[in-house]
């Protein structure tokens, strides 16, 4: 998703944000409708909704008014959440040939199942793959622990080379590897 695209789903979930919370801040008293057409200058609007008032409707009209506000608002935070978080997520599957009839695909759960794979198989425990995407290449980040007699950085650097040649034989694109060592591995795991 593009600049712009994030942008107007930030104003639109904003707007969803702020005016349920508006209207209900009115609507309970804890805000005058003055108060509100100093800040947003629409004297109608503030004028219909400052005679409005939520003490005046049966409990369950209440209730119905507040479940609603707040499942809109949830609804723009998880807007707001989404496009702000920080991180590419990851494409939910490539395409690894594109021939007619020949097209094969691998998904993102895929990727990560054979880089964890090559991490086990270069001598990596417990390995916690990430991926991120952009451009239809990945760039692959997997966490590992080494076994207390081996080399730190020699497992970090076989584990780095056999997920790249893992992937490449695979046709998958990768843009780049990074191989964290996390501490020495307990045995518990093989």
């Amino acid at each position: 998703m593009n600049g712009f695209n994030r942008l107007v789903m930030l104003i639109i979930a904003l707007l969803l944000l702020v005016v349920p919370v508006l209207l209900l801040l009115v609507g309970l008293g804890v805000i005058s409708s003055q108060l509100a057409n100093t800040y947003t200058g629409y004297q109608s609007a503030a004028s219909s909704i400052g005679s409005f008032s939520l003490s005046g409707l049966p409990n369950t009209a209440r209730i119905i008014a507040g479940v609603v506000s707040a499942l809109v608002a949830l609804i723009a935070l998880i807007l707001i959440f989404r496009e702000v978080t920080p991180g590419r997520r990851p494409a939910k599957q490539v395409t690894l040939n594109r021939e007619s009839g020949k097209e094969t695909k691998i998904t993102a759960k895929g990727v990560r199942s054979l880089a964890a794979g090559a991490a086990r198989e270069a001598g990596g425990a417990s390995p916690r793959v990430s991926l991120a995407s952009r451009k239809k290449a990945y760039k692959v980040n997997c966490r590992i622990n080494v076994p207390e007699s081996s080399s730190y950085t020699g497992v970090a650097e076989r584990a780095r080379d056999k997920i790249r040649q893992v992937l490449d034989n695979q046709s998958v694109p990768v843009r780049e590897v990074e191989v964290t060592v996390e501490g020495a591995d307990s045995g518990s795991e093989s």
